[in-house]
């Protein structure tokens, strides 16, 4: 099927956002959902994997039934440290209590257990894993998710272009490289430092996914580049480096991402899984 520009973005868009749903939802950051019955009732439970700047992290469970009870069991993650376990006390609206704040890049693993006379659910039945980390700043943030998210987005439309033998090639490489260039290798090692104290985790100094996958693609565009060198076209090698794109960040975020180790914590953060 032929596709004409206005296809081709398109086409480019809904697979930029496509991927970008994927890589947020499948993350293992992303909040663990889920409902438990108890006491001839349903309740939901939201469990968030994440906590950014001071404070402790909040354990909240929306339940009016003021007889439903239960505890937050918590340890450092990843550990074989005895289980520490907390009441979850009656608020307005539920319960709540609040798991105690890590350096950044330390992990917990929590479950929530709930009660109500002779009965208990737990949830989730594989305890969850947190990570803490430093709080960044939104006018770094937020300009480093539009970068990254456009990048992928002209990304797409340069494979697009170079399949179909468009005449705005060189300009959507260029286009693609400079986004990517900034949103990877400025503001992701801003981000990264705010958040974890470094500038950069993956290869040569480890092996954090999300720095290695931004390392790929990046080496992905130069080759192509350099393909394009004296005006060529180089589709084949604008096509590969689309394709490559694709791929590395349809890797959920945040996998393999920076870790304490506990048994080192003078050394960490454990850059790597």
């Amino acid at each position: 099927m032929r596709l004409g520009p206005g296809g081709r973005w398109t086409l480019a868009v809904v697979v930029a956002l496509a991927s970008a749903v994927w890589q947020r939802t499948s993350g293992p950051t992303y909040p663990v959902r889920g409902r438990v019955q108890l006491g001839g009732q349903e309740i939901g439970l939201r469990l968030t994997r994440s906590h950014g700047g001071g404070g402790d992290q909040a354990v909240r469970v929306a339940v009016a039934d003021s007889k439903v009870t239960g505890e937050v069991a918590w340890r450092r993650f990843p550990t074989r440290d005895a289980w520490q376990v907390m009441p979850i006390a009656r608020e307005d609206d539920g319960l709540g209590a609040a798991l105690p704040h890590q350096p950044p890049a330390g992990k917990l693993e929590y479950q929530v257990r709930l009660r109500r006379g002779e009965e208990t659910v737990q949830f989730p039945p594989r305890p969850a894993v947190t990570r803490f980390k430093g709080d960044v700043s939104p006018a770094v943030l937020i300009p480093h998710i539009f970068a990254m998210f456009a990048g992928m987005l002209f990304s797409n439309r340069a494979g697009l272009e170079a399949w179909y033998r468009g005449p705005s090639l060189h300009r959507q490489v260029w286009i693609t490289v400079v986004l990517l260039g900034i949103g990877g290798f400025i503001l992701g090692p801003a981000v990264q430092k705010a958040a974890f104290g470094a500038w950069w985790t993956g290869v040569p100094f480890g092996w954090d996914l999300t720095d290695n996958k931004t390392l790929i693609a990046g080496l992905a565009w130069a080759f192509a580049l350099w393909r394009m060198r004296g005006g060529r076209a180089a589709r084949g090698a604008v096509v590969a480096a689309a394709l490559a794109t694709l791929v590395v960040f349809a890797i959920p975020h945040s996998v393999w991402g920076s870790e304490i180790d506990w048994d080192h914590p003078a050394t960490s953060p454990l850059l790597g899984p």
